[in-house]
């Protein structure tokens, strides 16, 4: 499976955590998707930057190392954590509805050109 595809899914478990007011260490998100937790930046990458694009709140900041509570040292979309997480918890993901993973792959392609 690609990076996009897996992106996708990810992206629905992370709208449902939004959606419940919780945040998930790389550690559960690896046991709900099975993927390896440091098999995630690439993936966290596609949805970070289709967020950016799309002016959404910053949905990938709700994956936190478990010892830090933080997001990983690919997360760079804001750095008042715990604001932006109220954010994308108010936020109606479900309104919004899922990117396909096309869009997702795109929103990596645009982020690419513009380097």
């Amino acid at each position: 499976m690609h990076a996009h595809e897996r992106a996708a899914q990810v992206w629905s478990v992370l709208a449902l955590a939004a959606r419940n007011r919780q945040i998930l260490t790389y550690d559960i998100l690896s046991q709900l998707v099975g993927v390896p937790a440091r098999g995630f930046a690439h993936i966290l990458d596609h949805i970070q930057r289709y967020c950016l694009q799309q002016r959404l709140p910053p949905l990938t900041i709700l994956v936190v190392n478990g010892a830090t509570g933080l997001p990983g040292k690919g997360f760079f979309a804001e750095r008042n954590i715990p604001r932006h997480q109220a954010k994308v918890f108010n936020y109606d993901w479900l309104k919004h509805g899922a990117p396909t993973p096309d869009d997702l792959a795109e929103a990596m392609e645009v982020a690419r050109r513009d380097r």
